[in-house]
């Protein structure tokens, strides 16, 4: 079956160019123009990657992404025009997966879109090919199982985006040590890092939202300056 692509943009040649591309490589298209239309397909189609732009009338990207969030988990990337990091970061702390900045080549769109969902497979696997690794794991209250795609505090369900999952999951299969930005967003994302790339900070302030971490004194992802993050034995 055909993995289904939600593509949303108010700029007509570029939906349309993506749509072409995307459907050259085998996936399915669901192409609007409009955040409202959008949302309703995405609540009557199970979608399994969308890509957003930002600035759509009506419902903006970064509304979609943040209802798209509270329902579903497939990834979701971001286009846009604008190069701030704060747009950037609003977007990844909305539940966004990947960010891209338009002009683009549509080459590295399908790119990416591969790389989301080959990371999304890996962590949503059957119980059988699961089961040939660790499993789960409880530190101190907080659980999260893979087979299960599931994270919770004291008894308590975390709802994580699959990025979000991986992080926390990467950081708990190396219990103990530092992990470095760098390591961690090529683990993750399996890109190069680059000096200046603050996406890992991004997700690493969500993620310690979202487990009620107090700022100064994180009880789970500890800071370790100059080094990277922790999750202590």
């Amino acid at each position: 079956m055909k993995e289904k692509i939600l593509v949303v943009d108010d700029e007509k040649e570029i939906a349309d160019l993506l749509q072409v591309y995307l459907e050259n490589e085998g996936f399915q298209v669901l192409k609007f123009y409009d955040g409202s239309a959008a949302m309703e397909c995405i609540y009557s189609e199970n979608i399994d990657l969308a890509l957003l732009d930002v600035m759509l009338p009506g419902i903006d990207g970064f509304r979609i992404c943040q209802k798209i969030r509270e329902k579903y988990f497939f990834p979701v990337i971001m286009l846009t025009a604008k190069v701030e990091d704060m747009d950037k970061i609003t977007g990844l702390t909305l539940g966004a997966d990947d960010y891209i900045t338009k002009p683009f080549n549509p080459l590295e769109v399908v790119a990416r879109v591969k790389t989301q969902l080959r990371r999304y497979t890996r962590y949503n696997r059957s119980g059988e090919e699961a089961g040939r690794e660790k499993s789960s794991y409880d530190i101190r209250g907080l659980v999260i199982n893979r087979e299960e795609h599931r994270c919770s505090l004291y008894g308590r369900d975390v709802q994580l985006t699959p990025i979000e999952f991986s992080i926390l999951w990467y950081l708990c299969e190396n219990q103990g040590r530092v992990v470095s930005s760098e390591e961690l967003f090529e683990a993750v994302w399996g890109e190069k890092y680059l000096d200046n790339n603050n996406t890992v900070m991004a997700h690493i302030g969500r993620l310690r939202e979202k487990l009620r971490e107090p700022a100064r004194k994180p009880k789970f992802i500890k800071t370790v300056w100059g080094v990277g993050y922790q999750i202590e034995s």
